[in-house]
């Protein structure tokens, strides 16, 4: 039995919404590259962090919810909900920036100075949470109850995804023209526009004023929005069954594979994850409202694909305790264990409604209280209630204090970097209070993390930097200065390999004469990547990278010859140009690299064949 469908939500649209609407939109352009400019100017409100990031975000969001529910919404409703969007937003803000204060500036800054932006995982999620919340809004207000029907829902949610895809299109649209606009006025020595479009004084207001056009327009032909949300819904089902045959192909392969394969990848929950995400979305395109009849292979793929969600979480999870047992909880595994908790609501109320009669009957109810659920996990993690660096940075602690690591495995760089205001307490904490016999080497690592310009940095003394080198010809030792280097220092780290900046990472490290000047350079190869480097001593205890070997011979052959020694210096195929004075290398073309050759083995084989 197919439930009944409502009849589409039709909204009556007001004299003068679209001026209303393009009004908003012009005013949050204009908003927006005010503040841009006080961060490029280093102004006020840029130099106030718990002022900043709440506007920025607040000036973003708020008005595009003012102008999806003029039209919708009662001048009251809209007022209200606009006014506590504004609140909370302005709150979680003020909360991420509170935890930033005092965070090591990112190395591409080079000392340059920015304003304290909004964190990235608070922007994505709110711009989730906010569309959620919005689509409840919008539904509740329309049938005038605080719940309103799942076909109410479902059309306002898929209309607001529809729309908000069509505005981005609508934007890039408008930029290909005005960029094509230059472009033609360039052809006749006018540039005011190419001029015009480089600056945030233009640019903002210009994309905040299409967005508001395009949201205005695609809300004025809601029977367009629905058409094409019903062909998207179409394909996606039938992208169901494809899914299903896949998942349930994996979930058979598992007892004659294993799991220890699985756990080894690393990557085995977000992976689980993602798939049953997937799932989700694909079931609901084929359920729709529960009013669409669907074609026999994709119901039955649906009430497939809502029974294999149960093993596919449950897997995800075992896979994130193991990595909890081992290493403790971090930021980023307290936000996968709050999307587990959500896939697990889903997953188990998909299959309660897999194995009743019907057309998943239940299936209404449980995205109803899963979206509810979505929205208290969120405003949990980026409020002080479950905030992943407090949760994660106390459970490291936890497992220093209890033993189970030691001071010298411990990683202090996680708190300075990536436990947010807890974790740079909790570091000062450590050094005042460091006692007993690992006093010294925890106070001397603590100091040395706070030389460190990024996590991704590395703690090291040239014993350990030894270890991560094999050094070529065999018996050879790397140069003193060489070794005693600081990596963390040298202005081009990104460039080098990492075994130069992580414990544990092999490479392979060549002594070779480039130029032949009776000293030697070090060429590194990486075990695992296709990366190089040349380094070269400009100056005594000064190294830096001079140069990379093509991708063509980093191939195992080539290794292995120069492990042999079987390598000689010959001149440059092309010479360099002298152009006013200033020397110019020429670049040969990739096409021209030679291609790795077949290792002995292959050579054998191929002269018997």
């Amino acid at each position: 039995m197919h439930a009944s469908a409502s009849p589409p939500y039709e909204p009556v649209q007001p004299s003068g919404i679209a001026a209303w609407r393009i009004g908003a939109g012009l005013v949050q352009g204009l908003v927006l590259a005010l503040l841009y400019q006080a961060g490029q100017d280093r102004a006020w409100p840029a130099t106030q962090p718990l002022l900043f990031a709440p506007l920025l975000l607040a000036a973003a969001l708020v008005p595009i919810i003012l102008i999806s529910g003029l039209g919708q919404l009662t001048r009251r409703q809209l007022l209200l909900w606009c006014g506590a969007a504004a609140a909370l937003i302005v709150l979680l803000a003020v909360y991420d920036a509170w935890d930033q204060l005092g965070a090591p500036p990112p190395p591409y800054l080079d000392g340059k100075w920015q304003p304290s932006m909004p964190s990235g995982q608070l922007c994505g999620f709110m711009v989730a949470g906010f569309f959620i919340a919005h689509a409840l809004v919008l539904s509740g207000a329309q049938e005038r109850r605080r719940i309103a029907s799942y076909t109410t829902y479902f059309e306002l949610a898929w209309k607001l995804g529809v729309q908000l895809a069509f505005c981005g299109v609508f934007v890039g649209a408008t930029w290909l023209v005005l960029q094509l606009g230059a472009a033609l006025f360039m052809l006749v020595k006018l540039d005011f526009l190419q001029q015009a479009i480089q600056k945030a004084w233009f640019a903002i207001p210009v994309t905040a004023f299409a967005f508001s056009c395009a949201m205005h327009l695609t809300d004025m032909r809601p029977a367009l929005v629905r058409g094409i949300r019903n062909l998207l819904l179409v394909l996606l089902s039938w992208v169901l069954p494809v899914l299903t045959l896949l998942a349930a192909g994996f979930l058979c392969s598992l007892p004659f594979t294993g799991l220890d394969a699985l756990w080894a990848t690393k990557s085995a929950g977000a992976v689980l994850l993602g798939a049953a995400a997937a799932f989700v979305i694909l079931v609901n395109a084929a359920w729709q409202d529960g009013g669409a009849i669907a074609a026999r292979p994709v119901a039955l793929a649906a009430r497939v694909a809502g029974l294999l969600l149960v093993p596919m979480v449950l897997l995800a999870i075992y896979a994130l305790a193991l990595r909890v047992q081992d290493h403790g909880w971090t930021g980023e595994r307290v936000i996968a264990a709050a999307c587990m908790l959500v896939a697990s609501c889903y997953a188990g109320g998909y299959a309660a409604a897999s194995l009743r009669r019907g057309w998943l009957p239940s299936l209404a109810g449980v995205n109803i209280g899963a979206a509810f659920v979505v929205l208290a996990v969120l405003l949990a993690l980026f409020s002080p209630l479950a905030d992943p660096g407090r949760l994660s940075v106390n459970d490291q602690l936890a497992r220093l204090r209890e033993g189970k690591v030691t001071v010298a495995a411990f990683d202090f760089a996680y708190l300075r970097f990536h436990g947010g205001r807890y974790g740079r307490e909790a570091l000062d904490r450590l050094e005042a209070q460091a006692a007993g016999p690992d006093a010294a080497l925890l106070r001397a690592r603590i100091a040395a993390v706070r030389t460190m310009r990024s996590a991704h940095d590395a703690l090291r003394d040239p014993v350990s930097l030894a270890a991560n080198l094999r050094v070529w010809p065999a018996g050879a030792h790397l140069p003193a200065s060489f070794l005693a280097m600081d990596w963390l220092k040298a202005k081009d780290l990104g460039a080098m390999p990492e075994c130069l900046r992580r414990p544990g990472v092999r490479c392979d490290a060549f002594l070779v004469d480039i130029d032949s000047d009776g000293g030697a350079e070090v060429l590194l190869i990486d075990e695992r990547w296709p990366k190089s480097a040349l380094m070269d001593e400009t100056a005594p205890g000064a190294w830096r990278v001079a140069a990379q070997l093509a991708p063509a011979p980093l191939c195992e052959p080539l290794r292995q010859a120069l492990r042999e020694g079987k390598v000689r210096t010959l001149p440059p195929l092309l010479a360099d140009l002298e152009i006013a004075g200033q020397r110019v290398p020429l670049q040969r073309s990739s096409s021209g690299a030679a291609p790795c050759p077949p290792a002995p083995g292959a050579q054998q084989d191929a002269a018997r064949q």
